[in-house]
């Protein structure tokens, strides 16, 4: 298994392959092997990129150029992390680089494209080397107290939910452009 990534992650195992690359000058995904799938979960804020070139330099650049890197190595089948409410011609920057990102994908060849949307990821950002924020913490909580009476799709998901479904989606499915909403992924790591 080959992981690329900006920085090394402290996850060990015989079988990873780490590729730490500048995505600025991606020269470093020509050395990439062959590889049937590929998985992308890719993403920053704008508060924490510095600006939305930044931004958008790894949500839509840094995305694409992956892609095109796998399918340049004989990838047929892509899963990619996206965002609730990505749509191309959006009014709010951050959806519409999700919805860009989206259609550049699909403009691709790859057999079999499935895109995650998740609601507002729940997790430990620190282990992630992500700074807190404490709107989100806020918002997490409501989540979790409101929970009963908010509908699946805009509840707050576990990463590992959202990393399970998309990776059996992607195993599963067929020919075709697949969207997986943040209801459908909610307990996909209980059902493994």
């Amino acid at each position: 298994m080959h992981c690329v990534g900006r920085r090394k992650l402290s996850l060990q195992h015989p079988k990873l392959v780490q590729h730490v690359v500048d995505f600025q000058a991606p020269s470093g995904l020509k050395a990439l092997p062959h590889v049937d799938d590929c998985f992308i979960a890719l993403g920053t804020t704008i508060k924490v990129a510095g600006s939305q070139a930044a931004f958008r330099a790894v949500d839509f650049e840094a995305v694409v150029t992956v892609a095109r890197a796998a399918l340049a190595q004989g990838a047929t089948k892509l899963g990619v992390v996206s965002a609730m409410g990505a749509d191309a011609s959006s009014a709010i920057f951050y959806n519409r680089v999700k919805g860009e990102m989206e259609q550049a994908l699909q403009d691709m060849a790859f057999k079999t494209l499935v895109i995650a949307r998740p609601s507002m990821l729940a997790g430990n950002r620190e282990a992630l080397n992500q700074p807190s924020r404490a709107g989100e913490r806020i918002g997490l909580a409501l989540t979790q107290l409101l929970k009963p009476v908010i509908p699946a799709n805009y509840r707050s998901i576990a990463a590992e939910d959202v990393a399970r479904a998309l990776t059996r989606t992607v195993k599963t499915a067929g020919t075709g452009t697949y969207r997986l909403l943040s209801g459908e992924m909610q307990g996909a790591a209980a059902r493994h």
